[in-house]
């Protein structure tokens, strides 16, 4: 990106699972050469086991507490510029939604529900979807946390139907601009 200067310049990807974050952060870390920073599997890491196994032995709030917990080191990290990719569910909790905003140049990454669903399904690694009615669940979930993500994003990008290298171009586009103008007003 070019800008120097002392200001956090992360690009922090949200959004429902399925839509992208993963894949996108590692299209950008290519074309940035930013450090790729995935909040889930950094969790994973640290507690040796997957999101799955930490659902069933500890439940949704203890790991949406290691999510509060790991956003605010990365909020306070010395890396002025790096690429994260956050869980699902990070807007659920209120005081995540401020740091997510100072962290960087928010963009929400969004699908259709019946993508999301198609997505989705490949894998059993979404707890959060293993019931009777996994699309049901997706509507309630995303009817919950859409206004959040509205809330704390300075840019949507609906996946659906463009290719990753499209999305990548047209968030560093963006996201140019939006440092830029971050840059001038701090003068």
């Amino acid at each position: 990106m070019n800008i120097a200067s002392d200001c956090r310049q992360n690009i922090v990807l949200i959004g429902f699972m399925g839509c992208g974050k993963t894949t996108i952060g590692r299209e950008l870390q290519q074309r940035l050469g930013y450090p790729f920073v995935d909040m889930d599997q950094i969790i994973e890491q640290r507690q040796g086991e997957s999101i799955p196994e930490i659902f069933a032995r500890q439940g949704e709030s203890a790991f949406r507490d290691l999510e509060c917990r790991l956003l605010r080191e990365l909020s306070v990290s010395p890396l002025l510029r790096q690429i994260i990719s956050t869980g699902g569910g990070i807007v659920e909790r209120a005081e995540n939604l401020q740091v997510l905003k100072r962290l960087g140049y928010v963009v929400w990454l969004s699908a259709p529900p019946k993508v999301i669903l198609e997505r989705t399904s490949k894998t059993r690694n979404r707890p959060l979807l293993q019931g009777d009615d996994p699309a049901r669940k997706i509507r309630e979930l995303l009817e919950r946390r859409t206004p959040l993500y509205q809330s704390v994003a300075h840019m949507e990008v609906d996946t659906h139907g463009l290719d990753f290298g499209e999305i990548a171009s047209g968030i560093l586009e963006s996201a140019r601009y939006f440092f830029s103008r971050m840059e001038s007003a701090s003068r």
